[in-house]
């Protein structure tokens, strides 16, 4: 867990962050139908090469995109290929770049011409459910009391949150300590501390919680292979209010 102490390693931080930011709101910007996930992966490349820094997830445990891109019942971790974007899907855009030795990770979801409104209610949940999680993210608070608020967020509009894959703690590394469940009782696990840097990261499925992981040794899905929404923040604990690492100012 990396513990941030000086001015100089917050502003290397938040620029990692900023990077990975300007990146997803390109890409989540170009997501439309007829576009192949592989060209929002060449998209996203170009623009993390341009920033001069890297990605993150290329070659991560033999991860083989620059980003991850899931559709649809693809909760995370999608593989970018030749699937074409359809009119009515909703599209998981994850971004990870490492520049000056600090990780940037943040995601969010793309809805492309959706009109069912269960699907519309799913997405502002998931976002509602990111946006609770930073706003309990102080210094004081248990670890556990951001997992509670994403879990009741999405429960009170009646999702199920992806128990299986969590937030976790971000800094030199991609993952490190602690993990942070999307569910649990609050009032748990350490006490946050100012300086302290966090991906938080809500998963909430239209259905059941439960999900698999594809062939392809990457590909996260529900299992009964309804629609799941990803949104993701990095951030470092202070005194007031989070400092939300991977906004684009």
């Amino acid at each position: 867990m990396i513990i941030l102490k000086t001015d100089e390693e917050v502003a290397r931080m938040r620029a990692s962050g900023r990077i990975a930011a300007r990146v997803l709101a390109a890409v989540a910007q170009a997501v439309r139908p007829g576009i192949t996930t592989r060209e929002l992966d060449a998209l996203g490349a170009r623009l993390i090469r341009a920033a001069d820094a890297q990605s993150a997830f290329y070659g991560y445990r033999g991860y083989p995109g620059q980003i991850c891109v899931s559709v649809n019942e693809e909760v995370v971790h999608g593989i970018p290929g030749a699937r074409v974007i359809q009119l009515g899907d909703v599209v998981s855009v994850d971004v990870g770049v490492e520049y000056r030795g600090f990780i940037g990770d943040t995601a969010t979801t793309v809805m492309v011409g959706v009109t069912d409104p269960e699907i519309i209610r799913l997405v502002a949940a998931g976002q509602q459910a990111l946006d609770r999680a930073v706003s309990l993210a102080v210094a004081g608070a248990r670890l556990s009391d951001l997992s509670h608020a994403i879990e009741q967020t999405a429960a009170s509009a009646g999702y199920a949150v992806v128990r299986d894959f969590v937030g976790h703690g971000v800094g030199r590394q991609m993952h490190e300590d602690p993990q942070i469940p999307n569910f649990g009782a609050p009032g748990r696990g350490p006490r946050l501390r100012p300086g302290m840097t966090l991906a938080l990261e809500p998963m909430l499925n239209q259905g059941s919680s439960e999900v698999e992981v594809l062939a392809d040794g990457w590909t996260v899905v529900t299992k009964d292979r309804k629609v799941s929404v990803h949104f993701e923040h990095s951030v470092a604990v202070r005194d007031g209010a989070a400092l939300v690492l991977t906004c684009v100012e």
